[in-house]
Order: structure tokens, then sequence, then C-alpha cells
């Protein structure tokens, strides 16, 4: 079987009474916690003026990475699908506020209000069908569409993952452009394998020189060189500020007739005498699944 929790149980089972107490007391887990947590709430970049912002952190579990949050000053909420791994949160008293939920069926947040977003080792969960009823690509949808309209504008969010493959990486990234997001993929240490770790850093509002993302921790724990980060294809930092790209028309149908069939065929109706529809830049073009 695998090593990897997601692939084993949904979160809510997997993490159950056992696993949620096994999880917070094992010291080498809560070192990794914070390092990672402090490592995503350093890429939020928030600004150094003494000011607490109130934080959003996805998957919070147990509240292993919202202590680093109040440490840093900072006021937090924190969503978990885990009831075991909340309890564990409350008897050990943390200092953010709170919620059970699913966060593949949206945050549930007023728009604006979240000043910055982390989340660690948890955002992959999404890309597995654990119930009939999940579809990953409807669920990615959903948590980035809410979650882009509960930042305000300009704040970033940080997601420490463990993408499964490059495909899994590329759904992510895709759903994350999709809801309006620019930023891209961070990763220390990409030529460790026992190091390497991958955030995916995301601004909320279109591409500016704000939004530019920041470069990878290298194996002397400074920033990698731009060569370092491109020896190896996988390993490249994938950006996706180019969201707003024209998309390519789509020149077959799904009947396999394509514009110039289309035109023809209005043509041949308005010899007829029939009223046709001007032709325009989208006659022939697919419509959208949604307005």
């Amino acid at each position: 079987m695998s090593s990897r929790p997601e692939l084993q149980a949904p979160p809510e089972i997997f993490y159950d009474d056992v696993e949620a107490r096994k999880y917070t007391s094992s010291s080498r887990i809560i070192e990794i916690q914070a390092q990672l947590s402090g490592r995503a709430l350093e890429l939020l970049a928030l600004p150094d003026d003494g000011v607490p912002r109130l934080l959003l952190d996805i998957g919070c579990g147990s509240g292993l990475s919202g202590e680093t949050l109040s440490e840093s000053g900072h006021q937090w909420i924190g969503l978990d699908i885990s009831h075991s791994m909340l309890d564990v949160a409350l008897e050990r008293e943390v200092e953010g506020d709170l919620l059970l939920g699913d966060m593949g069926q949206g945050l549930g947040i007023r728009p604006g209000v979240i000043d910055g977003a982390i989340s660690i080792s948890a955002v992959q969960w999404l890309c597995n069908a654990d119930k009939s009823s999940h579809e990953p690509r409807l669920r990615l949808k959903a948590f980035f569409g809410s979650l882009y309209r509960c930042l305000a504008r300009g704040a970033r969010a940080v997601f420490q993952v463990y993408p499964e493959n490059l495909a899994q990486r590329e759904l992510i990234l895709g759903f994350a452009m999709r809801a309006g997001f620019a930023g891209g993929v961070v990763i220390d240490f990409p030529h460790s394998t026992k190091r390497r770790k991958e955030y995916l850093v995301l601004t909320c509002g279109p591409p500016s020189v704000n939004t530019a993302v920041p470069k990878g921790k290298g194996e002397d724990g400074e920033s990698c060189s731009d060569d370092e980060s491109s020896e190896d294809e996988e390993n490249r930092m994938v950006c996706i500020s180019d969201r707003r790209r024209p998309r390519k028309l789509q020149k077959i149908t799904k009947k396999g007739k394509g514009r110039e069939w289309i035109l023809k065929k209005k043509e041949q109706m308005r010899r007829k005498g029939n009223v046709v529809p001007p032709d325009t830049k989208y006659t022939a073009r697919k419509r959208k699944s949604r307005f």
C-alpha cells in the first residue's frame, strides 16, 4: 500500500481520533510543520509594519501550522474536514477560530476579508475522487473560485503541496489560473530527493510587478540561481501569469464541421430567403459551459 495518506483513505477517515493524536504528538511532525508553515508565511510577503493580519489556514488539522501564525502576531481562521483533528486543536487551546468543512465544496467566507492564506500538505487531496459524487475538476474549481473571492485584492495564498506527478501539478495550477490567480510554483532544494518542497504561490488579482514569483532555496539555504533551477525540466518554475492570453479558436466542432462548412450552410440558407444571423468572429466558436 502506498505511504501517501491521500491514497489510503479520505482525510476525514484517515485522520481519526487515533491518527490525529499520533500526528500531533510526534516531535518530528511538529518540527516539520513549523518549518513548512514558517516558509509559507515568508512567501506570503506580508508588510512588515507590525499590524496583525487575518489569515486563513486551509487544512489546519490540529493547529500546528496555526501556531506559527500566532507566534508571528497574526489572527487566523482554520478550516479542516477532520472532526478528530479539530477536537485535538480545541484541546490544545489554539488561538485561531476553527471551522469544520470540506474545501472542495467552497470556503463560504465573505468576499475580500482575508489578508492571506496558507495550506500545508492539503490541496493535493482535492485531486482524488474519494466518493462517487466527487469530481476533482469541479472540486478544484469550487475551491480556487471561493478562495479568490474571499481574499483581498493583492493578497497572496501559499500552498505547500506534494503533487503525485507532473500531471497533478498542472491540474492544480490550471484551475488556479482559471480562477484569476497569478503566480507559480516555488521549489526549495530542487535537487534533493529528501528535502525537496513545492510551494504554490498565488496572488489575487491580475499579473503585475508585485506578483513576481520568488525563487526557491538551494542546498545552502540561499535562493537558487536561474541556471540551477532550469537544469531539470520537471523541476522548472511553472508560472501562470499569462492567464489572460487569448484562447485558440475552436476549428472543429463535435460533429467534425468547421467554420467554413457553417459559413457555407448559412449562405445557402440566405439564398433560400431564410433569416440567418450575420457572420461574426464568434461564428462556429464553441460556447462556454457558463455565462
